[in-house]
């Protein structure tokens, strides 16, 4: 009976064991920083994706070496697994890119999903203290790094006006208004959308003194506008 558990175990299990879990433990870390701030990818997938690259890596460790020591013509590549996991797991970060207009979130979720396939396929590796110290320098980027970009980006902020008109609406018409307010624009974008109408956005860097009531009272008498909307 012993000897039946200890083959269906293996000699490696607690080592896999002890692997897994420090995959599961780092990986959530990360995960729990996405999850605090409502992202799309929180705590179960960033989990997920840790545990699953571990899992991936013990296989191309672990998983062959019986047939390693029956044949002698097999070639053992440790390597060619985890690479499939590398390239294959963006279509999962992609999936939680979300591009609305000229705004684009879940940048930096994809970014961590990415480098928690990487950390556990570390830790499947048995390179514990590179997986913790990567960690840290994650979570430290994630959580301070934002709230100093923010100091730097506060003074210079920008924010997003999305209008809603007919094709016959001329541009020049809107942008003479917005340069009328002192306003220097940052980016301009037109999106075709259905019943013939179109959006348009305009980025634009506000001054102190802008009264944005009336410029979206003014930008809204212009023919052809059907709707003017602020996004942050």
């Amino acid at each position: 009976m012993i000897e039946y558990i200890d083959q269906f175990f293996g000699d490696n299990f607690p080592t896999i064991m002890v692997r897994v879990l420090i995959a599961l433990l780092l990986s959530g870390l990360i995960g729990f920083e996405r999850e605090l701030k409502n992202h799309s990818a929180g705590f179960r997938t960033h989990i997920l994706v840790g545990v699953g690259s571990c899992l991936m890596m013990l296989l191309s460790l672990y998983g062959f070496e019986e047939f390693i020591g029956e044949y002698d013509n097999i070639r053992f590549d440790p390597a060619r697994i985890p690479s499939y996991v590398i390239s294959g797991i963006g279509f999962l970060g992609a999936g939680t890119i979300i591009v609305n207009g000229m705004t684009i979130r879940g940048l930096t979720t994809a970014a961590s999903i990415w480098t928690v396939a990487g950390l556990g396929l570390v830790v499947g590796a048995g390179m514990y203290a590179p997986a913790m110290f990567t960690t840290l320098i994650i979570l430290l980027s994630l959580v301070f790094l934002n709230n100093i970009e923010k100091l730097f980006t506060k003074a210079r902020s920008s924010y997003l006006i999305e209008i809603v008109a007919l094709p016959d609406l001329k541009i020049n018409n809107i942008i003479s208004i917005f340069e009328s307010y002192n306003l220097s624009i940052k980016q301009v974008e037109i999106e075709r959308v259905d019943n013939n109408l179109r959006n348009i956005f305009i980025k634009i860097y506000p001054n102190q003194d802008l009264d944005r009531v009336s410029l979206f009272e003014e930008v809204s008498k212009i023919k052809h506008v059907k709707n003017i909307i602020e996004r942050k």
